[in-house]
């Protein structure tokens, strides 16, 4: 025998689906800096430029990272910005699970897109999507510089 729901039972029933998933979702955002080990990101805050730390790279540029760790919402990010020499490259091409968006303040940059060489520079924006491979290298006479956020895991 079938035993059916009334509409009260049914919005019961839905009411506490949704309570249900709402305590996940908040208890996942609360767990996700010890599950991920990195911190969760839950105020706001503002990056002084002249005040971001410095990284050397061996093709000669540098890195500034601005931030990383875990959205409240779960998502991972991490943004940081590069300059890179003419005819360097910062590593060869290659694919990763989180997708990347890389805004260009200076120069002129080749963005390899899948295995397409696309053009981009000042205030162009690359995308490089999830398991897609990509690279990119300054093809200009002058330093490039780029932000790159990443958004989401690089590894499983």
């Amino acid at each position: 025998m079938v035993n059916k729901m009334n509409r009260r039972e049914m919005c019961v029933a839905l009411s506490s689906l949704a309570v249900l998933g709402a305590l996940a979702l908040e208890a996942e955002a609360e767990g996700a800096g010890d599950q991920n080990s990195e911190p969760v990101l839950a105020r706001s805050e503002v990056f002084r430029y002249d005040q971001l730390p410095v990284t050397h790279l061996a093709n000669g540029g540098t890195m500034r990272k601005v931030i990383s760790g875990v959205l409240v919402t779960g998502e991972t990010i991490e943004v940081h910005e590069s300059m890179l020499p003419p005819g360097k490259m910062p590593h060869p091409p290659h694919r990763h699970r989180n997708s990347e968006l890389l805004f260009i303040r200076e120069g002129n940059l080749e963005f390899l897109n899948n295995g397409k060489p696309e053009p981009v520079g000042p205030g162009g924006v690359a995308f490089a999507a999830s398991d897609v491979l990509h690279g990119l290298k300054n093809v200009g006479d002058t330093p490039a510089t780029y932000f790159v956020i990443a958004v989401g895991r690089a590894t499983a």
